[in-house]
């Protein structure tokens, strides 16, 4: 994967791109020694690579990347449409040289149309895409989502599409381009909203945490935080009700059925923010034990990290970084039975495997290594 974010040549001060988004950072220094700094933000979302500092503009450091083309399975890109293009490493040239390669780029709204060459980012397609307009408070402004949930899905998609076209190639020996982009990728998030819209022309607006069509379905103030439940069904209101020592509800003609709920929602979500507010989340922690209803306190993140079932999950794991020393990442989201999905290297720094990478996979000499360092095509 190509990482922006360097200027040409030897010079990499001042650094751009994520390694500077921050604070916080990290330092191996103290102090006002900044000497092996990286943003948490880097580190969050770049482990188990490699990094290698090759500069492009060089007709040297071209050749040296069309040679890891030639020997990789994928490329993962996110210039502006055109970019790579014009030094020789767009798609259609790589391909000459190799047929096998699965080149991806991933772009804020595609390769080709009107907005080919706007720069994107997540917040942008968040609101162009429609995520901004149903999130926040009903008689609210729109608001973004706490994380990159567009930048998010939009990898994951990408993670998808190059599994299949790996097993493609398995089949033809073929690699092919994939072109991902963050607008079509929020516009397909939209699902059952995008679904409303386009069937019955509805437009749907913001909700909170409450939802459009299930009640109870959000977050209540309790004594000391707030509290989440989501009754999708007529039985889990009742056993709700009884755990919450109302058993009259769900017989009431107002509440009988969901249809009900939903169209008496401020009657009963007045009634259930009276009781829950009585008391804090420990207590309806322990209340709604053993449930069938979904239900959870809204944790700060040192609540989730000392939440049993994450650490079971076994979410926050421990990394040696090679300048930094000790560092926490969050752990895999999927295990497999047959197979180990582990961290096994922490984020690289700048350029750290340059030297490894064209020695061990391309087999330069450390001669050819050093007089390219020594002309500012590689640090």
């Amino acid at each position: 994967m190509f990482e922006r974010g360097f200027s040409s040549g030897a010079d990499l001060s001042p650094l751009k791109g994520v390694r500077s988004w921050g604070p916080p950072f990290l330092s191996s220094g103290s102090g006002s020694d900044v000497s092996g700094r990286e943003s948490t933000y880097f580190l969050s979302v770049n482990r188990n690579k490699k990094s290698i500092c090759v500069d492009m503009n060089t007709e040297e450091g071209r050749t040296i990347l069309t040679e890891l083309a030639g020997v990789s399975d994928v490329l993962v890109e996110n210039y502006i449409p055109g970019t790579l293009d014009k030094k020789g490493l767009g798609y259609t040239q790589l391909k000459e040289t190799a047929p096998g390669l699965i080149y991806c780029s991933i772009t804020g709204f595609g390769s080709s149309g009107p907005y080919k060459n706007r720069g994107g980012y997540d917040v942008i397609a968040a609101s162009l895409g429609g995520l901004s307009h149903v999130t926040g408070e009903k008689d609210g402004g729109p608001m973004k989502v706490g994380v990159a949930m567009t930048d998010l899905a939009t990898s994951l998609y990408a993670h998808g599409a190059i599994l299949a076209a790996l097993y493609q190639k398995e089949k033809t020996g073929l690699g092919q381009k994939i072109d991902c982009n963050l607008l079509s990728t929020q516009v397909s998030a939209m699902v059952n909203l995008a679904g409303t819209y386009l069937n019955t022309g509805q437009i749907p607006g913001r909700w909170g945490t409450a939802h459009a069509s299930i009640v109870p379905y959000q977050t209540f103030k309790t004594a000391d935080g707030y509290f989440t439940i989501g009754c999708g069904n007529n039985s889990q209101f009742r056993e709700f009700s009884e755990r919450i020592d109302r058993t009259d509800l769900p017989d009431h003609l107002a509440f009988k059925t969901n249809e009900d709920r939903v169209q008496n929602r401020e009657k009963l979500v007045s009634i259930l923010s009276e009781i829950l507010g009585e008391y804090g989340n420990e207590h309806w922690n322990i209340q709604f034990e053993g449930s069938s209803f979904p239900y959870s306190p809204v944790n700060n993140l040192e609540q989730v990290f000392n939440n049993p079932q994450v650490q079971h999950n076994n979410l926050c794991q421990t990394v040696q970084h090679s300048t930094l020393g000790e560092i926490h990442q969050v752990g895999p989201a999927v295990q497999y039975s047959l197979a180990e999905n582990r961290i096994r290297t922490a984020p690289p720094v700048l350029g750290e495997h340059t030297d490894a990478v064209l020695t061990d996979i391309l087999g330069y000499s450390v001669q050819t290594i050093q007089s390219y360092r020594k002309k500012g095509v590689i640090t």
